[in-house]
């Protein structure tokens, strides 16, 4: 087939249409990078919400870094450092997403028909969740070291995205909408702890320190792929923002119970698992009242 190929390419006609689909490529990019531009104009805080988004996957780079110097956590340390990520998540789907929905509900002149709506929506985004795990082959990464075969790197990304993705759609809804109340800040803050895992991890699979660190910052920038979605949802919304908002803490809240929780609360880590817990709600009520 290659060698096909390479015949085809290798006669001029052939050639001066390739020149011609790269040109109008680059034609296309550059349109679409300009509309980009001018949507975002016109949209300043869907602007703010991608680069919340952003800001909060490129903490996962640099939580990675201590596998260039350090080992692995222990799996003493990994419980409270999940059940750490699983409390901020669990607060900040709380306090940035769903308490506002529930304010404008309460404030719009169909209180009843937009608070099923936006119960329904909770539930929805809980359940495209679980039809993409269901749907994606992956494997979940802080269990690893407890595999005696261990699975293929590609499934350890596959898990690592399906659990960004929702991250970086709450954190650009709750951004764009100007209702992130210290989302951003706390989604960072446990992305340190998750990067090294997710490093450590790729270690473990037989990655360098140096590329486990990189395939680490890699999967953080997924982050903001979700976030484009939620900021797309949360201007286009209109009336409908509580479900946007109801929707991103469903997908948040169906991350949390479904692995951070049982991974941080495994026989012999449910105290260590549940002190990370409270400790991270802690951590993100401080950071909702003080932003």
């Amino acid at each position: 087939m290659t060698q096909i190929v390479a015949r085809h390419y290798a006669r001029p006609a052939a050639r001066k249409h390739l020149w011609t689909g790269i040109a109008m490529a680059v034609v296309a990019l550059a349109f679409g990078i300009d509309q980009a531009g001018q949507w975002f104009a016109a949209h300043p805080m869907a602007l703010t919400g991608l680069q919340a988004s952003l800001f909060a996957g490129l903490a996962t780079g640099l939580g990675a870094i201590p596998v260039l110097f350090m080992r692995r956590p222990t799996e003493r340390l990994m419980a409270p450092m999940l059940g750490l990520a699983g409390g901020m998540m669990l607060a900040a789907s709380l306090f940035s997403l769903l308490v506002p929905a529930v304010q404008t509900v309460a404030t719009s002149s169909a209180p009843l028909g937009l608070g099923i709506a936006t119960a329904l929506a909770l539930l929805g985004g809980a359940a495209m969740m679980h039809w993409m795990d269901q749907r994606t082959e992956h494997s979940h990464v802080e269990s690893v070291d407890s595999r005696r075969a261990l699975p293929q790197v590609g499934l350890v990304v596959a898990a690592i995205a399906l659990h960004n993705v929702p991250e970086g759609l709450a954190v650009g809804v709750a951004a764009a909408s100007g209702v992130d109340h210290g989302m951003t800040l706390g989604i960072a803050i446990q992305n340190v702890p998750e990067g090294w895992i997710v490093a450590s991890a790729m270690i473990a699979l037989g990655a360098g320190p140096l590329r486990a660190a990189l395939m680490a910052l890699a999967t953080g920038l997924v982050e903001p792929v979700g976030g484009l979605f939620g900021v797309i949802a949360s201007t286009a919304a209109g009336a409908a923002l509580p479900l946007a908002l109801a929707a991103a803490a469903g997908a948040m809240l169906w991350v949390v119970s479904h692995e951070l929780i049982p991974a941080s609360h495994r026989p012999g880590r449910e105290a260590a698992g549940t002190a990370g817990l409270l400790a991270g709600f802690a951590v993100m009520t401080t950071l909702a009242v003080g932003l």
